[in-house]
């Protein structure tokens, strides 16, 4: 019970930094909208032009996602857990605090900009870094219920965002998110210890089942042929070959998918 205590009591702060980041990232949720027709198109009840940028931005943002979270794992694996979610939190400051000056076109667009840029980069890293560093500082049979408890932290950021922002003006709600997110980071800067993972061959073993090649009258056994655990940033093929030759990788990219796609379609029908 004690170890117990001890374990959870090491989250504590991983959970405070979630909480602020998120409440800070969903409370502007409800707020975009009428900055956006604000900007775009003044007066009017419909903007088409509104909902263009948006698609453009969510394919550019979840392509560039695509691309970019293999390499912060990696490099995450390498330099820390705490180092890469500074970049990020930092990054998400930007955009709000573009809001947060004013709400005219030109405005939104430097805001638009940004955030399709730094939304590539922000989009899931925070949450992916989030649970790496849970995985390093509990043991591994505590960690199922670790990641439901980080879960649960990320959805009363949600509740507790959307509520806040129905009680405060839209210019208010930016300056408070810019605030919240600026929070986040230092306390995250200050409070978190630091964390790192070891990668070894073993780990790579768990998904990728092993290949063996023959050298003369000898088996060399290759057990990561395509992923290179040395390697700073993994190609297209490296990831086409992992969901190729892990059935419990496929399968957890398949759930993650269609969970993306439920909560995608959630924040739009907030919107």
């Amino acid at each position: 019970m004690r170890e117990l205590k001890m374990e959870y009591e090491r989250l504590r702060h991983i959970f405070v930094t979630v909480f602020l980041y998120n409440f800070a990232v969903f409370m502007v949720i409800p707020a975009i909208t009428d900055a956006t027709m604000l900007a775009l198109c003044p007066g009017k009840d419909e903007c088409s032009l509104a909902i263009y940028l948006s698609g453009f931005q969510q394919a550019v943002t979840g392509l560039g996602s695509l691309m970019v979270m293999p390499v912060v794992g990696n490099l995450s694996d390498s330099y820390g857990r705490k180092a890469l979610l500074t970049l990020p939190m930092i990054l998400t400051i930007l955009p709000l605090a573009i809001l947060a000056c004013g709400r005219t076109k030109y405005f939104f667009y430097g805001y638009y900009a940004l955030k399709t840029l730094t939304a590539m980069f922000c989009e899931g890293s925070v949450l992916s870094l989030s649970l790496a560093y849970v995985a390093d500082n509990i043991s591994e049979s505590r960690r199922s219920s670790a990641f439901g408890i980080l879960s649960g932290v990320g959805s009363s950021a949600f509740l507790c965002g959307t509520l806040t922002s129905r009680f405060i003006s839209t210019q208010s709600t930016f300056k408070v998110s810019a605030f919240v997110a600026i929070l986040a980071t230092l306390y995250m800067r200050f409070f978190l210890p630091d964390s790192s993972c070891n990668i070894d061959s073993t780990s790579c073993s768990k998904l990728i089942p092993s290949k063996t090649k023959r050298i003369g009258n000898g088996v060399v056994d290759d057990s990561c042929p395509k992923i290179q655990i040395g390697k700073r940033i993994p190609s297209i093929d490296d990831m086409i070959h992992l969901l190729k030759t892990s059935l419990i990788f496929r399968q957890a990219a398949i759930v993650a998918f269609f969970t993306n796609l439920a909560e995608g379609g959630l924040r739009e029908a907030l919107l």
